[in-house]
């Protein structure tokens, strides 16, 4: 863990790009993984460090885990599926969005309420902002299957619904910005490209996240490897925004987008009106 973060912390640096560290429970529990965490504000000094935690954590955690890597921002991860999943997971989450409140009121950094791969519906995104997080990673269904995972780690098997169960990202991108609330959304969850980062961007995506790609093309291949898949993304999107007449992010963002298919039906069917995409 030690040297794949600081080879993370690296790459985020010469690339210019922020960085967000996982689950730091561990490093909180036990002293001496602590600086495997540590490492990655080390290797990126001035860069935009998030600290991780899961939802569920009390605020004075939530304190130590943006302490422990000075962190810019604190993601607070949603995984109820992913627990629901694992043997020895956790089976009762009531007085989650109370303690969202209370992190968010307690922390001095931006508080961004992140869902790890199943994707977040409007109702959801709801009452995330009505406990006062103004910042939503929506992690959509469509990158890392945790259900599937925590399968494969038990041995326990699960049925093709199961296993499919979540919010493709685009839907649940699209459900985000259809509330009209004042949120910044990081849209995650599948992205490869950077055509997918200027789809995600152009459906009002403040930030986009990638992370299986880049941990896969590290260990598989190298750091080198890895700072040129970064820049090679970073480069296919600014080609994008270019063929697209757009000279920065903002007008990437008002650029009207064609909605078909499966995410168009979804759409539909929750009454969701998307030809303002296609006008503006």
């Amino acid at each position: 863990m030690m040297n794949i973060n600081k080879s993370l912390g690296r790459v985020a640096r010469q690339a210019g790009i922020a960085m967000a560290v996982g689950s730091q429970m561990a490093g909180l529990e036990n002293p001496g993984v602590r600086q495997t965490y540590e490492v990655v504000r080390w290797e990126n000094p001035d860069g935009v460090v998030l600290a991780n935690l899961s939802a569920a954590a009390p605020p004075e955690l939530a304190a130590a885990a943006v302490e422990m890597v000075s962190a810019d921002g604190l993601q607070l991860h949603l995984n109820i599926p992913q627990e629901l999943a694992m043997q020895e997971g956790d089976r009762d989450f009531r007085g989650i969005i109370a303690n969202i409140v209370e992190v968010a009121s307690f922390l001095e950094v931006p508080v961004i309420v992140k869902e790890v791969g199943f994707g977040l519906s409007r109702e959801s995104i709801a009452a995330i902002y009505n406990a006062g997080v103004r910042y939503v990673d929506i992690g959509g269904q469509g990158g890392t299957n945790f259900i599937a995972i925590e399968s494969m780690r038990s041995g326990r098997e699960f049925g093709k619904e199961m296993l499919n169960w979540g919010i493709p990202t685009a839907v649940s991108l699209l459900e985000a910005r259809s509330l009209g609330l004042p949120l910044f959304v990081v849209a995650s969850g599948g992205l490869k490209t950077g055509v997918d980062v200027a789809k995600a961007v152009a459906l009002g995506a403040g930030l986009a996240g990638i992370a299986r790609p880049f941990l896969k093309e590290l260990l598989e291949k190298s750091e080198e490897a890895l700072l040129n898949m970064v820049i090679g993304i970073i480069h296919e999107l600014r080609l994008v925004m270019l063929m697209s007449g757009a000279g920065n992010l903002e007008q990437m963002a008002n650029k009207p987008v064609l909605i078909t298919g499966r995410v168009a039906e979804w759409m539909d069917r929750r009454g969701i009106d998307i030809s303002m995409y296609a006008r503006r």
